[in-house]
């Protein structure tokens, strides 16, 4: 089986390749490497995949989503059987200050791999959406059958976007496509730019660290293991062709949530990581940020009814663990 990553540098196209060298697949894992953060933890990442894997089983490619021509080779090349979309700009507020990268990343890299799919008949197309494409929602807990028409930044906007692009494609060529709405996924090797990375920083640096909203919002926060095994077990259920009630169109298409299924309020997330460090954070407390929601709550009742996906890590556990990896990769004998 030929499997194509995207985003492969990633903090999530990571672990999943690590997950799929244990598999009878041969992977590809593309990415451009840019510098959204720290270029060499990407590359860090990069070098464990290569001192785990053989060119039989893993090939790295530099490339990015955008380059039309490039992603159009890269198919006809290979002739994946499989094709995990990991690649994408990410974060709500960057997206705020630098719109255009995620037009280019999101939107315009994301029709080159639906191209790719439809050209190469690829069959199965696995995505990554997002749980902000649920906006400030009323109803608690978000489920896959919930509107999801009113985003509040634009990288809300271009996750929605995929969805619709994805259907188009599953209906008009017969792919099939499945969209997962990952719910604030953490655990070692996750992104800087994340609250429990640079919390866990400044707390062991003595540094001041912004909480916003009080500390009263809750996410749904999932460690990256969960994540894998639902990843993983997702690739082998290929959606057959169905239509909803709403729409007599059809399509091999599939939207899951996948997520913890219990939220965790910012403060009890501090408190974990306070514990975890041994040291109390000192805290800048401000309103909630643009672009930011009040909770996040998954509804997984499809996902563990067709995978049998059920979390096992708690918040404490998950953060315990990404502190002490955090400590060993940057060397902190604090």
């Amino acid at each position: 089986m030929k499997v194509l990553v995207t985003g492969a540098a990633g903090f999530i196209g990571f672990h999943l390749i690590k997950a799929l060298l244990n598999k009878e697949c041969f992977i590809v894992g593309i990415d451009n490497l840019n510098n959204y953060y720290d270029v060499q933890l990407k590359e860090g990442r990069l070098k464990i995949l290569d001192e785990n894997s053989t060119e039989d089983d893993f090939r790295f490619i530099e490339l990015d989503l955008a380059d039309r021509d490039a992603m159009a080779s890269l198919f006809a090349k290979y002739g994946f059987d499989i094709v995990i979309n990991l690649g994408a700009q990410a974060g709500v507020r960057y997206s705020i200050e630098n719109p255009h990268a995620y037009m280019d990343s999101n939107m315009v890299g994301f029709l080159n791999v639906l191209e790719g799919c439809r050209h190469t008949k690829v069959k199965h197309l696995l995505y990554a959406s997002s749980s902000s494409v649920y906006g400030m929602n009323v109803k608690q807990p978000f489920s896959t059958g919930d509107r999801v028409d009113y985003p509040i930044s634009l990288y809300a906007a271009t996750k929605k976007s995929n969805e619709l692009m994805a259907h188009t494609y599953s209906h008009l060529y017969n792919i099939p496509t499945t969209g997962l709405r990952f719910f604030t996924v953490y655990g070692p090797y996750g992104r800087p730019d994340m609250a429990y990375f640079s919390f866990t920083k400044k707390i062991l640096a003595g540094e001041t660290i912004d909480v916003y909203n009080n500390g009263e919002m809750q996410r749904d926060f999932t460690y990256i293991d969960d994540i894998i095994e639902g990843i993983t077990r997702i690739i082998d259920k290929v959606p057959l062709p169905q239509n909803t009630t709403a729409t007599t169109a059809i399509a091999p298409y599939q939207i899951y949530n996948i997520g913890n299924n219990q939220p965790v309020t910012l403060r009890r997330f501090i408190t974990a990581i306070e514990r975890a460090c041994g040291k109390n954070a000192k805290e800048n407390l401000l309103p909630m940020q643009a672009g930011d929601v009040p909770i996040t709550y998954a509804d997984i009742d499809e996902l563990t009814t067709d995978i049998d996906f059920r979390p096992e890590t708690s918040i404490e556990d998950g953060i315990s663990k990404f502190v002490n990896w955090y400590r060993a990769y940057y060397q902190d004998d604090k």
